[in-house]
């Protein structure tokens, strides 16, 4: 079963240009014709996954990494045209990292909408949180933070990385993030991450009301 899809509400999209040796998109959960099912998709990554790394996957490798997959995509695909969410995969048996981008008509002061969105006045955190500037040429400077956050039911703190950026000339505000109580995973995907955001940009659609493609 496909869901339907969902109505475009706004005039931005983002533009990413990813490595897809490092990083795999997520399908939004709307209907397409190239992945009729969410498991269909997940194999098809998985045994492409699994080819790439040149190894011998065994009987259990395929399925395991297309269960992992599949997971992730029913937790974490995208609903809104907006938002794109992409997994860091690094071996084909180890758990992949998510990363959420969004894009938002800008709206209210610059600076205190870049301080709120990377979190920088969180009273939640286990201490004050890491904030500093961050500049890349498609977006301009923006902010970067790291964060701890406690969870409400367990032991663990989650470990949580923000970029944000506002597109004076596009009128959008940007933000990236990931958060895991794997620290250790943050650590390992930060270079990536970081090399990530610099490819990041805001396209403006040109939508005249109606339309409906």
């Amino acid at each position: 079963m496909t869901e339907p899809r969902v109505e475009l509400e706004h005039e931005f999209s983002l533009d990413i240009g990813y490595d897809p040796n490092r990083w795999l998109e997520l399908p939004p959960r709307w209907d397409t014709t190239e992945w009729p099912d969410i498991s269909v998709w997940a194999r098809h990554c998985a045994q492409l996954f699994w080819r790439a790394y040149r190894l011998d996957p065994g009987q259990s490798g395929i399925p395991f990494l297309a269960d992992t997959l599949r997971r992730f995509a029913e937790a974490f695909a995208p609903e809104p045209f907006d938002t794109r969410v992409l997994l860091r995969v690094w071996e084909p048996t180890s758990m992949p990292l998510q990363l959420f981008t969004m894009v938002k008509p800008a709206q209210g002061d610059r600076q205190e909408t870049l301080r709120f969105l990377v979190g920088a006045d969180d009273p939640d955190v286990v201490e004050p949180p890491v904030v500093e500037p961050f500049r890349t040429e498609l977006l301009g400077e923006g902010l970067r933070s790291f964060r701890y956050l406690r969870q409400d039911d367990a032991p663990e703190v989650i470990a949580v990385v923000r970029y944000a950026w506002r597109d004076e000339e596009a009128g959008a505000d940007v933000v990236l993030w990931t958060a895991t109580d794997d620290t250790a995973q943050v650590i390992r995907a930060a270079p990536d991450i970081e090399e990530l955001a610099h490819t990041v940009s805001v396209a403006v659609l040109d939508f005249e009301p109606g339309d409906e493609e």
